[in-house]
């Protein structure tokens, strides 16, 4: 049993429609190639033997149903996982991502993060490669941040160039919001000695229409996790400068609009000896 399913699916489903998506736009094979190697790779790192394809397609399938109304081809998740991943859109892909992480979530509920991060740590080891990123070793002078500002733009273009994020990637270091209570106000200007000063700085992520929306607010609210593709992707990288890194506790997806998903990310800088995850 699901520990946070309190209604049917077909029922927080119908509380949550996203009629935006609808429409099924065309994924990047790079994108979907390097997210196949990923997701696959560590969901069978989990399960026994080859791991159950055809439970993650029976997954797949009623998901794509419930939630869009549409029947996927039946050997979908076969040709994800070998990496034939030419013709699959949006709605596919969410199918698909939501089926490998409730799998997962549901044969090791208590290595949900810890799934999240090494699916990210992977596809991101795979994004560096492609785009050649030149990360900086620190993250302590202006140079070294304005580096870490141009890899995480060239990432956020990827994956809105992949159909990620349909139309939308801001990483800003200009905060200016509330949170538990507390007013946030820094500036870009003041993030490294604030950083420096206060061992906390802070940063917001803006996605436009993130392909996986919908899972990701169904897994939420009935496993407790959502999938975080591109923000364990960007923990990823703050991680190989020496940063800890990572959207707040309390994020919930529901409570934004489709063109404007909106995390305040908390960054510290790493204590000197300990590795990441």
């Amino acid at each position: 049993m699901l520990e946070f399913m309190t209604i049917s699916f077909p029922q927080l489903v119908a509380e949550h429609p996203f009629p935006e998506f609808a429409d099924w736009w065309p994924l990047g094979p790079t994108f979907l190639e390097f997210m196949s190697e990923a997701i696959v790779a560590e969901w069978r790192d989990l399960s026994p033997g080859d791991g159950d394809l055809e439970g993650i397609q029976r997954y797949a399938a009623g998901y794509a149903q419930t939630v869009y109304g549409r029947s996927l081809h039946p050997r979908l998740t076969k040709e994800f996982a070998d990496k034939r991943v030419a013709h699959i859109h949006s709605g596919e892909f969410d199918a698909l991502s939501y089926a490998f992480y409730r799998s997962a979530f549901e044969i090791r509920p208590e290595e949900k993060r810890p799934f999240t991060q090494r699916v990210g740590k992977r596809f991101f080891t795979a994004v560096h490669e492609h785009l050649h990123l030149d990360l900086p070793p620190k993250l302590q002078t202006p140079a070294q941040f304005a580096q870490l500002q141009s890899n995480i733009q060239r990432v956020g273009d990827f994956l809105q160039s992949e159909g990620y994020l349909r139309d939308h990637f801001a990483f800003t270091f200009n905060v200016n919001v509330t949170h538990a209570g507390k007013t946030i106000l820094q500036t870009e200007a003041s993030f490294l000695a604030d950083l420096q000063a206060n061992g906390i700085a802070y940063a917001l992520y803006e996605m436009g229409y993130p392909v996986i929306l919908p899972s990701a607010v169904y897994l939420y609210h009935t496993i407790g996790e959502a999938q975080h593709h591109s923000s364990r992707t960007i923990e990823e990288l703050f991680d190989r400068t020496g940063c800890e890194a990572r959207e707040t506790d309390d994020f919930d997806p529901t409570g934004f609009p489709s063109d404007m998903v909106v995390e305040l990310w908390e960054i510290r800088l790493r204590a000197r000896g300990a590795t990441g995850a």
